[in-house]
C-alpha cells in the first residue's frame, strides 16, 4: 500500500473518533403549519418533508461539532419558509429562487453541556435573510444552500460569541 493510501485510510479510521465535539437534536412542527416547504417538480409532499428534515438536521450537527465535547444544540423548528417559491411553469411546479423571496426560518433553541445544564436558550428567535442573493455564493451548489447560510451566519456571529463570552 503505498502512502498516499495509508494517510487516507488513517484519516478515515481515526479522525471521526476526533471530529464529533457537540451535537444537534431537531424537533420539527407539522410541515404543512410551515409558511413554505411546498415541493416544486411534482415531488410527492411527504418525502419532500423528509428530505428537508435530513438536510437541515445534517446542518444542524454540522454546526454542533463547533460546540465543546459533550454539548448539545436543541433546536425546535417553530416556522419555515425556504428561499424561493414555488410557481407553475408549464405543466410542472418549479421553486424559482428570486430576492423577494427571501429565506426565513423561526425557532427555539437551548444549548446545554455535558451535565444536562442550560448554557445558552432563547425562544422565538426569527431570522431572514432579505439581502440573501446580493452576496458572493461560496462554496458548491448544495441544495437549501441560502436557508442553511442563514442558519450558519446566525450561528456563527450570535450563538458561538455568547457562549464563548459565558465561558469566559
Amino acid at each position: 500500500m503505498n502512502t498516499v493510501k495509508k494517510i487516507a485510510l488513517a484519516m478515515v479510521v481515526v479522525l471521526p473518533a476526533f471530529a464529533h465535539a457537540g451535537e444537534a437534536k431537531v424537533k420539527w412542527h407539522d410541515f404543512n403549519d410551515y409558511r413554505d416547504v411546498r415541493p416544486g417538480n411534482n415531488s410527492p409532499k411527504g418525502a419532500f418533508h423528509k428530505n428537508v428534515a435530513k438536510n437541515f438536521e445534517k446542518h444542524f450537527n454540522k454546526l454542533a461539532e463547533q460546540l465543546p465535547e459533550g454539548y448539545t444544540f436543541n433546536v425546535e423548528v417553530t416556522d419555515l419558509d425556504l428561499a424561493g417559491d414555488v410557481q407553475f411553469g408549464g405543466i410542472n411546479e418549479l421553486r424559482i429562487i428570486k430576492p423577494i423571496y427571501f429565506p426565513r426560518i423561526d425557532f427555539n433553541y437551548s444549548v446545554t453541556d455535558k451535565d444536562g445544564k442550560v448554557v445558552s436558550e432563547a425562544s422565538d428567535v426569527k431570522l431572514k435573510d432579505m439581502g440573501f442573493m446580493d452576496r458572493i455564493k461560496m462554496g458548491r451548489d448544495e441544495a437549501y444552500y441560502y436557508d442553511k447560510r442563514l442558519i450558519t451566519d446566525w450561528f456563527e456571529d450570535e450563538l458561538l460569541p455568547s457562549l464563548n463570552s459565558a465561558q469566559s
